[in-house]
């Protein structure tokens, strides 16, 4: 496993009434952060809040090109970014105890937090269609350029795992500073994750290391 420290680009919030980031996703403009009631979308260009959308966002986020998907309690909510409307509901996997949530390749990715577990389900009706292990608590999910990455916790210490999308073998890891965790993960499709900082109230950017 390739190993090294993460380097954070920037750093955004705490913001006025955000007490908790727990789901991160980016529709190729904005940042859409889930706080807890809502989800609040930010420019990553200069960090400010733009709107928000009132609903249940208690864990993952994630956009599939046109909708955003968020999980609320025990379930996965597809909504409207633009009206807010929300269209269509599935069972959430975890039953509440899902954390990061994705869309790649058509599927949704879940990932469960104690069980050390993601899910890839579908999206039309939230079957499970295969499950892959992890050794670290899971806490967000995202893919970029093929491969799968994910929020890793345990104790004061975060870090950002790629992972074989088969074997759940884990091979690269960029560990956070200590004490920073990881509560939401999310590619900007380039060189940048964009990481939830849980109770800090703050959105990170933290540097992909390019592909060897």
């Amino acid at each position: 496993m390739k190993r090294s420290n993460a380097t954070i680009l920037r750093e955004f919030g705490p913001f006025p009434g955000i007490e908790h980031v727990h789901g991160v996703t980016y529709d190729g403009t904005q940042v859409w952060m889930a706080v807890g009631n809502s989800l609040v979308a930010l420019d990553p260009g200069n960090g400010k809040t733009l709107r928000s959308i009132d609903l249940p966002a208690h864990a993952g986020t994630a956009f599939d090109g046109q909708y955003i998907y968020q999980i609320g309690d025990d379930r996965i909510r597809k909504i409207d970014p633009q009206t807010g409307r929300i269209l269509a509901t599935i069972p959430a996997p975890g039953g509440g105890g899902d954390s990061g949530l994705a869309w790649a390749e058509g599927s949704l990715w879940v990932g469960q937090y104690r069980e050390r577990k993601i899910h890839q389900i579908d999206p039309q009706t939230g079957a499970i269609l295969r499950t892959i292990d992890s050794n670290r608590f899971v806490t967000g999910v995202t893919w970029v350029d093929g491969s799968l990455w994910h929020g890793a916790g345990e104790g004061d210490e975060g870090a950002l795992r790629r992972i074989d999308a088969q074997t759940g073998e884990v091979l690269e890891q960029l560990d956070m500073p200590k004490g920073l965790g990881v509560s939401g993960l999310e590619s900007d499709g380039g060189d940048q994750f964009f990481c939830g900082g849980g109770t800090s109230g703050k959105l990170r950017v933290v540097r992909r290391p390019p592909r060897d």
